[in-house]
């Protein structure tokens, strides 16, 4: 008797396949708390992605994604957020990463949401693995940047891509070259004033600690660097900008040579943040494929115990 009726309740709870399951966002939502949502969907989706390599071959990386669209029903309680999600891992795994695979995206998010959105954003976060060579010998070492990819597309307009990259750098400071040139210059005064200066003996001095008694201080640098992309621009070409413009990026492979020419270019590209920054703006105001930016100089100071920022934009 006892395992008939214990068959019997564990049948009649069962579920049938058919039976359609509750969906609380498809209610509408209380009349006090109607009206239209700019974002809504998933930030930090785990997928992984197709990146093309510089020698051409692809390869596949780990990224996260965020995906939203625009809740523009007055009367829908929410969106369809498991399609976003299934878009995001059905597409970006399947093609090479680029703004056409992002636009081909967001086209599917609003048509899964049709009635519901006229907006939809995607942004994805990854990091490129580029290959840089030593300054002077014949080495070369590979390199990760921090990148943001992200596209945007409202109903009836075409889309807006945006590029995000992070570069490292180093930056010695002006005014402290400036005081140890000074230092070394009253050094040199008090050692041979009272003396006929022989050119051997003062070139033996200056590669001493006594000849050189104060070096200037540096630092490790970030450019956090955001555009809009208004024509081929991928985010190597993007890096290689930055770099050039600043002319110190930190270095992969180094021996000997490439250390002092290192220090070289450090000695002839002394930056404040804001010479740092401004050395980024002539050189994204003069591409083409570059549409509105915000340029970020951080100099992580050796001297204090807080950064030195400096923020140049464009629209």
């Amino acid at each position: 008797m006892y395992n008939n009726q214990h068959f019997m309740l564990t049948t009649s709870n069962s579920k049938p396949h058919s039976e359609k399951l509750a969906d609380p966002a498809s209610q509408k939502p209380e009349m006090q708390m109607s009206g239209p949502i700019d974002l809504v969907g998933m930030s930090q989706i785990e997928v992984p992605i197709l990146l093309k390599s510089e020698s051409g071959e692809m390869f596949k990386t780990p990224a996260k994604v965020d995906a939203f669209v625009s809740l523009d029903a007055k009367d829908s309680r929410g969106i369809h957020m498991s399609r976003l999600f299934k878009e995001v891992q059905s597409s970006l795994p399947t093609k090479a990463l680029g703004f056409e695979l992002l636009d081909e995206v967001l086209k599917s998010f609003l048509v899964t949401h049709e009635g519901l959105s006229n907006k939809a954003t995607i942004k994805v976060m990854f990091e490129a693995l580029l290959e840089r060579r030593a300054l002077k010998s014949d080495n070369s070492g590979y390199r990760t940047y921090p990148v943001q990819m992200s596209a945007e597309l409202e109903k009836g307009k075409s889309p807006k891509h945006y590029l995000e990259v992070i570069v490292t750098y180093s930056s010695t400071c002006p005014a402290s070259a400036a005081l140890s040139r000074q230092l070394i210059q009253e050094n040199f005064k008090n050692e041979f004033r009272n003396q006929e200066i022989d050119f051997k003996n003062l070139y033996d001095w200056l590669g001493t600690t006594k000849g050189i008694v104060a070096t200037p201080h540096a630092q490790r640098s970030l450019a956090t660097v955001r555009v809009e992309v208004k024509g081929a621009l991928s985010p190597a070409d993007l890096v290689n900008l930055i770099e050039e413009a600043l002319q110190t990026p930190v270095q992969t492979a180094v021996k000997r040579e490439d250390e002092q020419e290192f220090a070289l270019r450090n000695g002839q590209n002394l930056m404040f943040c804001e010479d740092a920054a401004r050395r980024m703006q002539q050189a994204l105001s003069q591409n083409p494929s570059i549409g509105a930016y915000r340029a970020e100089a951080r100099h992580l100071e050796s001297l204090h115990p807080h950064d030195a920022v400096s923020v140049i934009t464009r629209d």
